[in-house]
This record gives C-alpha cells, structure tokens and sequence, in this order.
C-alpha cells in the first residue's frame, strides 16, 4: 500500500511540475523573420562565364600556353575575385582585384607550363568571389607530347 501511494504522488509531482501555459510554447516571429538586409533575389553579384573549359589541343612538352577566360558580372551588385588558384603549380591564373560592375565583363586568364607534364592533363582553377555560391571552377585540358631531340636542340 505504502508503494503504491509513493508511486501515485511521484505521478503527481511530475505532471504538476512538466504543466505549462500555451504561451510558453510558442515561436515569436522576432527568431524567424530575421531582416535579410539587400540578399533579394539580383540584388547579389554573379559570376557567368562564357565557357568554363577550355581544351589546348596536343602541345610539346616544355611549352607554355595561356586562355583567357571571359566572364560576366550577371548580378545586381558589384562582384569581387577575392582569388583563384590553380590545381598544382604548373598552373598560374591572373586576374584584376578591382570591383567589377554589374553587368560588365573581366576575364581570368590561365598559363599552363608543360615542363615535365607528360600525355593528358585536366587542370582545375578554384576561383572565390563574393557571389552565392562563392566558388566556380574553371578547367583547362590538353595533351603534352615528349619533345624530341631536335625539338629541345632547338629551343
């Protein structure tokens, strides 16, 4: 008897002590509607660009080749290359730190040094912006041939 009255006033003082008002439930809307500031959809600068790979052909080793790649700011607001970098060191982009407009064009361009880079190569430029997303990826291909003696005697 004493067990069964411990357990009945154990039940009790856990229900009384869970109970609470319909209020304290509730989702204030000051948590979910969070000011978005000027994120509306064109107001955020876009990186587009005209081609994202590009593919040398057959090159000799020990050649270097460049592309430049074109690209546009298809956003509302100014767009910013914070960097870009090649997938190894053989591969070196170049571009402007300045803002560009939305609108406007710039252009990446990527040098690709074969010394020692022997058959197929695909390589990666990450490049980083202030867009959403904030990372493209842009690809170079090419097939680097062995030079031969007289190809080496002569450079």
């Amino acid at each position: 008897m004493i067990k069964h009255l411990l357990i009945i006033s154990l039940s009790l003082s856990l229900l009384s002590s869970c109970s609470s008002s319909a209020d304290d439930n509730k989702v204030t809307t000051d948590l979910v509607n969070i000011p978005n500031g000027n994120n509306e959809p064109g107001s955020l600068p876009a990186i587009t660009f005209a081609e994202e790979t590009h593919d040398f052909g057959t090159i000799v080793e020990g050649e270097s080749v460049s592309y430049t790649f074109k690209f546009k700011n298809t956003g509302g607001s100014d767009l910013i290359i914070s960097s870009a970098k090649g997938s190894c060191g053989c591969t070196v982009p170049e571009f402007s730190d300045k803002p560009v407009k939305p609108n406007d064009e710039g252009k990446i361009t990527v040098t690709f040094n074969s010394s020692g880079k022997q058959g197929y190569n695909k390589k990666d430029v990450t490049v980083i912006t202030n867009a959403q997303p904030n990372t493209k990826v842009i690809s170079i291909t090419v097939n680097v041939d062995v030079a031969d003696e007289k190809t080496k005697e002569n450079k």
